[in-house]
């Protein structure tokens, strides 16, 4: 029986219509499309010429998404080996000169490529949720690396959770400005 590559598509934008291909989901889990059309709803124009950052790549779906809208370059970290491999391929089908994809544990990468931004960016972190084990602390993790962003690099920061966790009202220099949920996910916004 042949396995059925999982893909989505790119919703908006210059790339619209474009294929994405879809780790496997034992290693990574897929935002969903409402999930995304709302982020991209919420930063509407904001995002044209500004750096977009994936943490959490996985298939790079909402950094290439953010390129299509208008994003001058997005970069990505991935740990997963095979995630990474097709976060590449997918780079390299829509837009391989304007992505960055790095492969290695977010919590090694980040503070390196943090360095190295010579302007602000918007920033999505997409963990793996916390019930998947070996992950039981990951979002006080993510609250670390958020809390180290310098205000002077960060337009905002977008978190997406398990719906069941409500994240503090500030995390290092960000307030919370809003929370939407959808279903088992949810998306936290901070400034």
């Amino acid at each position: 029986m042949a396995i059925k590559s999982l893909s989505s598509t790119i919703s908006a934008g210059k790339y619209k219509g474009k294929k994405i291909l879809l780790p496997s989901l034992e290693s990574t889990r897929s935002t969903k499309a409402i999930l995304k059309g709302s982020l991209f709803d919420s930063l509407q124009y904001d995002i044209i010429d500004e750096l977009f950052v994936e943490v959490f790549g996985g298939s790079g779906s909402m950094g290439l998404e953010a390129l299509s809208r208008g994003a001058k370059h997005a970069y990505f970290i991935e740990k997963d080996r095979a995630a990474f491999q097709t976060l590449k391929s997918n780079c390299k089908a829509i837009d391989e000169e304007h992505t960055t994809p790095l492969e290695g544990d977010s919590f090694i990468l980040f503070p390196t490529l943090l360095g190295k931004l010579t302007c602000k960016a918007y920033f999505y972190f997409d963990p793996p949720f916390s019930i998947r084990e070996g992950m039981e602390d990951v979002y006080e993790k993510v609250m670390g690396l958020i809390a180290s962003i310098p205000t002077d690099k960060a337009h905002w920061i977008v978190i997406e959770h398990m719906s069941t966790l409500v994240l503090p009202e500030a995390i290092g220099s960000y307030t919370l400005t809003k929370r939407k949920k959808f279903g088992k996910s949810s998306l936290s916004f901070y400034m």
